[in-house]
């Protein structure tokens, strides 16, 4: 199946906000406003899907599946809308997977934007359409007051731009809880990328969150890796080294694994207790790794800022450098 691009986006576009996880409820009046002004500062006009609402929420923070794809068919069949972002993640996306109309989503294709749980509905639309889709930020993502500048660019050279990116380290990271206090950050300076093994290489990008990615695994929608894919992978706090140990694993028994070229590694957050020597250690006792590029401490995942990286895209590894169109 070829890969679609959707077209990008320009001045007077509409963009609509769905909530295939958890909902709008959760994001502070100060986070939305700020990130309805960040949206609207590149002439973009932001609507809410009907079911993106404040109210009826379950335990898990979402509304019902049936309402979640309603809300998803809806943004794809509209026409006049042209990008699609998620509220934010959560846990439950999956559950959607086999009640959406891929041919709805194929005769209609647009940017489909989000990252995290939104992991399996990336994935499973890339599968069953073609459609590259971005693993980039969230609406809520973009209501950071501080802190968003790199996020905000990057998301601007794929989505609006000529979706090419030649990147760059960003200067600084957090992995604060910014929402509780958005004018007392806690930032530090980036240390760049740890270079785990060195050497080049040319690819499609596969991804996104891993221990959601796995889900995937042993169903109808993951994209089995075609011949040079590009692994960008990362986790949350709540995946000690042991487990991105164990989940890296499960990958790299599958047979396609073998067509896997590189591996993209997003930066840790800091309750994972993650290092750089322990992430070594994984990567060298496993024989399928030892003469592939390994990257990690990269712009993307669960601390800020992030890079909107196109899922079906293309990625180029050279000289401890990342380049990636879509």
């Amino acid at each position: 199946m070829t890969n679609i691009i959707p077209q990008k986006l320009k001045k007077g576009d509409k963009v609509m906000i769905v909530a295939p996880a958890r909902g709008l409820k959760l994001i502070g009046q100060d986070v939305r406003k700020i990130a309805l002004d960040r949206l609207n500062s590149l002439g973009l006009e932001v609507v809410f899907a009907p079911n993106t609402t404040d109210e009826n929420w379950d335990y898990m923070g979402s509304t019902s599946v049936e309402k979640r794809v309603a809300d998803i068919h809806y943004a794809f069949k509209d026409k006049s809308v042209k990008a699609i972002f998620t509220v934010i993640g959560g846990f439950n996306s999956n559950q959607m997977l086999k009640y959406l109309d891929y041919d709805l989503i194929k005769q209609n294709p647009k940017i489909f934007c989000g990252f995290s749980d939104i992991t399996a509905i990336s994935n499973a639309i890339k599968e069953k359409t073609g459609l590259v889709t971005y693993y980039g930020p969230h609406f809520s993502t973009l209501g950071m007051k501080l802190g968003c500048d790199y996020t905000f660019e990057h998301m601007i050279k794929m989505l609006l731009d000529d979706g090419i990116d030649d990147i760059e380290p960003a200067p600084i990271w957090s992995d604060d809880l910014w929402f509780l206090d958005q004018d007392k950050r806690d930032f530090e300076a980036n240390e760049g990328y740890w270079i785990i093994n060195e050497g080049n290489a040319e690819g499609i990008i596969e991804g996104g969150n891993l221990c959601t990615y796995n889900l995937l695994l042993g169903t109808p929608f993951r994209h089995h890796f075609t011949e040079d894919t590009i692994l960008f992978i990362e986790d949350t706090e709540a995946t000690p080294l042991q487990d991105f140990d164990r989940d890296l694993q499960a990958l790299i028994h599958q047979e396609d694994f073998k067509h896997v070229k590189a591996i993209v590694i997003g930066r840790f957050q800091k309750g994972s207790k993650v290092t750089k020597e322990g992430l070594e250690f994984v990567i060298h006792t496993k024989e399928e790794l030892k003469d592939m590029p390994v990257i990690a401490n990269v712009d993307f995942g669960h601390t800020s800022p992030i890079l909107t990286i196109p899922l079906g895209g293309k990625a180029t590894i050279k000289n401890g450098k990342l380049h990636i169109a879509g």
